[in-house]
């Protein structure tokens, strides 16, 4: 039988509305919008885009104005984390380093909307180079959590996921490697989305982990992030990695019926740092999932301190790399000093934020000799593990739930005192992220949300179950 229940709202489809009927010029959306963002307490905004964003409305009045058809996303106006290159803006990544830096070119992603007719408006606050699960590690000040200004907003795409509970975006784009467009979107009650890996383009996305950076939207309906996906998705010659997807159908998304079985972690769920209330309402979601017929089925995985050390082990190694090319030579802000070499220590020194050299660092001590062979090939290995053991899981099930964080957002100001414990925040996001599996925060069944998972290029199946939750919960 065909679900009655009523989803949330698609808003894209509400503004596409608006617009061809013309309630509302283009020019005035996005004029609106504009203005929430200036008068933001949050700490959102890095930069608008308002010069080039009305330019692009008057256009897209223009042809509304004549008879012309527009497309779905023509005329919406949305947020892009400041990590992502969109030419001749700033592209500052939140760092000291590049404040000064103009992208030179446009990110694969970012211009896949730009010919769909979307809106950029605003490059989002993030955690310096998605170094960060609180959004505090910034030059621009902490972003401050849409439902709470004394609380995180959760990082590194914390930006993002604001402008998108406050409707200062229609959607935003954020990047995700180990939880940073998920778990801002659970502590600001939105839908977030980290895709298979590979299913949409790295390019003009700054690496921190490129093996398991995504690039992911945040909306207010699970309609609205498939709109997006299908938009953004395919393969790109500019990234090796990335590979042809289908489109994933509206009407495919309502028939959730070959979804049986789903599977949570019952050991992650033990750990101390576990909120008692946010387990208790996580239990209670799979209860009322029982009630509907579906089968829930306790895994073992293993526990959250080897997780999080594999992921972080990894990453710092990535980034470490990744970042090296940052010496003030090419681009950045280069600070002289007596000889060449102290010139690269001084301009690192100097412009990477506490938290970045703490994970370049670490990163350059994982891969040194003497220690790559004991925690760096090790890491990889675990990692090898943690891939196979999903390929079984979901020989068993067709979906993981899980808490997004294994807490509630922290106040302002403690995370800085207490990297490990914002190491542990994501104890619940960087297994998925190891795995390159698609994951969807929900913003249901806890304080800070539910997590779907699914098998590798599951993502239709990750959003079919969305709406199968917003019905049962």
């Amino acid at each position: 039988m065909q679900s009655q229940i009523k989803h949330t709202q698609s808003q894209i489809k509400h503004i596409h509305q608006q617009l061809v009927s013309k309630h509302i010029s283009c020019v005035d959306l996005v004029q609106q919008k504009l203005d929430l963002l200036k008068q933001n307490s949050n700490g959102s905004v890095n930069a608008l885009l308002d010069t080039y964003a009305l330019e692009l409305a008057q256009a897209v009045d223009a042809k509304i104005a004549k008879g012309e058809n527009i497309g779905l996303l023509e005329g919406i106006p949305f947020g892009v984390k400041d990590v992502f290159m969109l030419q001749g803006t700033y592209t500052t990544a939140s760092s000291d380093f590049l404040k000064q830096y103009k992208s030179a070119y446009t990110a694969s992603a970012i211009q896949k909307l730009l010919d769909a007719g979307a809106i950029p408006i605003v490059k989002e606050n993030c955690d310096s180079f998605g170094h960060g699960s609180s959004n505090e590690n910034t030059i621009f000040g902490a972003v401050k959590n849409a439902q709470d200004e004394t609380l995180v907003a959760g990082g590194s795409s914390g930006g993002s996921a604001v402008n998108v509970a406050k409707d200062y975006t229609v959607f935003s784009i954020g990047g995700d490697t180990g939880g940073s467009v998920r778990q801002p979107a659970g502590y600001n009650g939105v839908y977030g989305l980290k895709p298979t890996y590979g299913r949409i383009s790295r390019y003009g996305l700054m690496a921190y982990a490129s093996s398991t950076d995504c690039v992911g939207p945040l909306a207010k309906s699970v309609e609205d992030i498939r709109i997006v996906l299908n938009t953004i998705s395919g393969k790109d010659i500019k990234d090796q990695t990335t590979y042809d997807s289908s489109q994933i159908d509206e009407t495919t998304l309502e028939n959730a019926s070959g979804i049986k079985a789903v599977g949570y972690f019952k050991n992650l769920l033990e750990n101390d740092a576990m909120d008692p209330t946010i387990k208790a309402d996580f239990m209670d979601s799979l209860e009322k999932l029982k009630a509907k017929g579906i089968q829930v089925k306790a895994l073992d995985f293993l526990d959250a301190d080897t997780l999080v050390s594999t992921y972080y082990i990894l990453a710092m190694a990535e980034t470490a790399s990744n970042l090296s090319r940052l010496d003030g030579t090419n681009y950045g802000n280069r600070i002289n000093a007596e000889n060449l070499i102290e010139s690269y220590a001084v301009t690192r020194s100097e412009n990477f934020s506490e938290e970045s050299k703490r994970r370049i660092v670490g990163g350059n001590q994982v891969l040194s000799q003497g220690f790559s062979d004991e925690i760096y090939l090790k890491s990889l290995a675990i990692r090898d593990k943690i891939s196979a053991d999903f390929e079984g899981f979901f020989q068993d099930v067709d979906i993981v739930l899980s808490p997004v964080t294994p807490g509630l957002p922290p106040k302002v100001g403690d995370s800085l005192k207490d990297p490990l414990a914002m190491y542990l925040s994501d104890a619940f996001t960087v297994g998925f992220s190891l795995g390159q599996l698609p994951t969807l925060t929900v913003p249901k069944g806890t304080a800070t949300g539910i997590q779907i998972t699914a098998a590798k290029t599951e993502d239709e199946r990750v959003l079919q179950f969305a709406h199968l939750l917003e019905e049962t919960l």
